[in-house]
C-alpha cells in the first residue's frame, strides 16, 4: 500500500513537471481565484473592524429643557439604564458641554463669540449608547413617552442611523461582489485545470491503455492525476500568500490612515498560519475537484 502511494505521488509530480506551460497556466488561473479568496478574507476583516469602530462612536443624544431639574434628568438616566438595549449612558451637564466645546474650538472664532455671551447656551444631555445600532429606534420610542415631554427638548438619532444603514449596505454589497468574483474565478480555475488534466490524460492515453491491459485499477490510474491537481492548488495557495506579504506591507499604512482602528499588518501576520491553512484547503479542494471531474469523465469515454 505504501509503495503504491509513493508511486502515485511520484507519477503525479512527474506529470506536473512534464506539462510545463499548461501547468503554469493552470497555476496562474488558480492563483487569481485564491488571491480573490484571500483578499475577501482580509477585506472582511477590514470592513468588520471599521464598522465596529463606527458603531462604537455612534450614540443617541437626548437634550433636556433648561427648566428640567437635574434630579429628573438623573431619574430618566436610571430608567434608561434598566433597558436591555442600552450599553451605557453618559450625563453631560451644561457646564461640561460648554467646557468641551471651548476645548475643541479654543483657536476658533466660535469660542471667542461664546465668551461674549452672558449665559451658557448649551442644554444638558444624555449620550446613550446601544448594544446594537438596530436598537436605537426602540430606545428613541421609549423616550417618546408622554411623561418625558415636559423635560426633554429633543432626541437625535436619525442621522446616525442613516449613516450606519448606508455603510452596512455598502459593505454587504462589496462582500457579495467579492464572493461573486471568487466564485467566477474558481469556476474558471476548475475548467482550466480540467482541460489540463484532460490533455495530460489524452497525451498519455497509450500509457493508460497499457496500464489497463496489465490489470491496473481505476483508482491507481486516477491517483497521479488527482495528485497533479492537488499540486496545482498547493503551489497556487503558497504563491498567493507570498504575493500577499508585500501588498499587505504596502497597503497597511494606507489602511491605518483611512481608519486608525485597522491594523492590517498585525492581523495578517498574527493570523498567517490560519490564512495559509485556508488557502491550502481551498487550493487542494479546487485542484482535486477539477482533476477528479476530468478523470471521471475521461475514464467513462
Amino acid at each position: 500500500m505504501l509503495t503504491t502511494l509513493v508511486r502515485v505521488i511520484r507519477y503525479g509530480v512527474k506529470n506536473f513537471l512534464r506539462n510545463g506551460s499548461l501547468s503554469a497556466a493552470t497555476v496562474a488561473v488558480m492563483l487569481l481565484a485564491l488571491s480573490f479568496f484571500l483578499g475577501l478574507i482580509i477585506f472582511r476583516f477590514i470592513t468588520i473592524t471599521t464598522l465596529d469602530a463606527i458603531k462604537d462612536k455612534i450614540d443617541i443624544s437626548v437634550y433636556f429643557k433648561l427648566s428640567a431639574p437635574e434630579d429628573e434628568i438623573l431619574r430618566i438616566k436610571r430608567s434608561l439604564e434598566g433597558l436591555e438595549q442600552v450599553k451605557g449612558i453618559v450625563y453631560v451637564s451644561r457646564d461640561d458641554a460648554l467646557a468641551t466645546f471651548k476645548q475643541k474650538h479654543q483657536n476658533d472664532a466660535a469660542a471667542q463669540a461664546l465668551d461674549e455671551l452672558s449665559d451658557n447656551p448649551f442644554l444638558p444631555s444624555l449620550n446613550v449608547k446601544a448594544n446594537d445600532p438596530s436598537e436605537y429606534s426602540n430606545i428613541a420610542s421609549y423616550l417618546e413617552n408622554e411623561s418625558f415631554n415636559s423635560v426633554i427638548a429633543k432626541v437625535t438619532f436619525a442621522q446616525n442611523q442613516i449613516v450606519i444603514e448606508r455603510l452596512t449596505n455598502i459593505i454587504e454589497t462589496a462582500n457579495r461582489s467579492g464572493l461573486a468574483l471568487t466564485f467566477v474565478f474558481s469556476i474558471i480555475a476548475i475548467l482550466v485545470a480540467f482541460n489540463t488534466i484532460w490533455l495530460a490524460m489524452y497525451s498519455n492515453r497509450e500509457e493508460i491503455g497499457i496500464m489497463r491491459l496489465v490489470g491496473a485499477s481505476n483508482p491507481y490510474i486516477r491517483g497521479p492525476y488527482i495528485v497533479e491537481g492537488i499540486i496545482y492548488g498547493i503551489v497556487a495557495a503558497l504563491l498567493s500568500i507570498v504575493i500577499a506579504v508585500p501588498i499587505v506591507l504596502i497597503a497597511g499604512p494606507w489602511a491605518e490612515k483611512i481608519t486608525a482602528d485597522v491594523s492590517l499588518e498585525t492581523y495578517f501576520f498574527t493570523n498567517i498560519f490560519k490564512l495559509v491553512f485556508y488557502q491550502l484547503l481551498f487550493g487542494v479542494v479546487l485542484g482535486g475537484l477539477s482533476s477528479f471531474i476530468a478523470i471521471r469523465r475521461y475514464l467513462k469515454v
